[in-house]
């Protein structure tokens, strides 16, 4: 059985790219929408899976959310949401 480590491991990547990736999501979010999509439900299966499938390339979205990093994604949805 593997022994689980007794410290926490950090991660930290020093980024401040907020209002791009807030302006990639609404674009993304609303080529969805216009196609006849879930966008939530769109955009959540691509953050698990990764496979931008699940995004439309109607209006370049599958482009736009590839330019941005999942964690980076990740991270900036839980902050924002912690913050509120």
């Amino acid at each position: 059985m593997p022994q689980v480590p007794d410290e926490t491991v950090s991660f930290k990547k020093e980024r401040d790219d907020s209002d791009k990736v807030q302006a990639i999501l609404q674009a993304v979010y609303a080529a969805l929408e216009e196609k006849g999509y879930n966008p939530v439900h769109q955009l959540v299966g691509y953050m698990i899976s990764g496979d931008p499938a699940y995004i439309t390339s109607h209006n370049n979205a599958r482009n736009l959310i590839c330019k941005v990093d999942r964690d980076e994604i990740l991270e900036i949805l839980l902050k924002n949401y912690l913050q509120q």
